[in-house]
Order: structure tokens, then sequence, then C-alpha cells
């Protein structure tokens, strides 16, 4: 399985940084993961929201291939666990597609990257920041994958 996992700019929380390497580093003990940090649109206010997401979108959309997109979405489907394993698995079946997760910045994803999905996921009704909502995705895969390799993972 090959999974990418894309977003608009940097961690700039160290704690954070340093808990997105420790769950990288436990995925590609399991599958070949790599994050691709695509542009952010600094220096504008929200007031300019379609302006943002525009400039993020093409960001994003480079690195959108023929792959399985998964797009975090709060209005998406929610799983537990075990729900998310199987789902990973099947949706990794066929070794020709990357499955590609696409996160948005702070105001989310636009429509056309949305569309473009194969799949919507929440990862709850709760807010939170986009930076820990990428440690909550990378921490989710990494479950999946101990579940789908018989690994045990600490509830």
């Amino acid at each position: 399985m090959k999974l990418k996992v894309l977003w608009p700019g940097k961690i700039r929380n160290d704690a954070v940084r340093q808990l997105q390497e420790f769950y990288l580093n436990r995925i590609n003990q399991l599958a070949q993961c790599e994050i691709v940090v695509t542009r952010e649109a600094k220096g504008l206010l929200e007031k300019h929201a379609g302006r943002i997401k525009e400039i993020e979108a093409r960001g994003l959309e480079k690195h959108i291939e023929d792959d399985y997109i998964i797009c975090l979405f709060d209005k998406g489907k929610k799983m537990n666990s075990p729900e998310f394993s199987r789902f990973l698995k099947k949706a990794g079946e066929s070794p020709a597609r990357t499955v590609t997760f696409v996160a948005g910045g702070f105001l989310g994803l636009p429509e056309r990257i949305l569309n473009r999905a194969d799949f919507l996921l929440s990862l709850s009704s709760m807010t939170f920041s986009h930076e820990l909502i990428r440690i909550m995705l990378l921490e989710q895969i990494y479950r999946s994958l101990s579940i789908v390799n018989g690994r045990q993972y600490a509830k």
C-alpha cells in the first residue's frame, strides 16, 4: 500500500511537528507514506476566504493524480477505528493507485477538491486546529495499518 498525505503549509508548533515525525516513522514501518506540504496562502485576511482556498487548491491539485482521494471534511462519513481500518485496507488493495489523504488549511477545502474525492472522511464532529487534525489523521492511519497487520495497538 502506498499512502500520500497532502496539506497546505508547514506545521509551526515544534511539539506537533515531533508528533508528525513520530507517526510518519511508525507508518513507514508498515506502508510507504509521504507527506507533501503544499503552498499555503499567507498574508490574506479571512474575509478573502475564496482567494485563500483558491491558492491552496492550486497547490494541492499539483499533487493529485489518479489516486484514490480521501478528503477530510467535517460533513464526511464518520467511522470508528476498526471500520476505518477495513476501509483503508480495501482502498489500498489496488497496487497501482496511491491512497491520498487531502487536508485543507484553516478554512477547509474548496468544492472542486471535494468533488474530486472518492471519499469524504470526518475525523470528528468537534472542531480542531488544522495542525492537530493532521496528527489525528496520522495516528488513525498508523492505528489502522497496525490493525490490518495484526499488530497490537494500545487502546
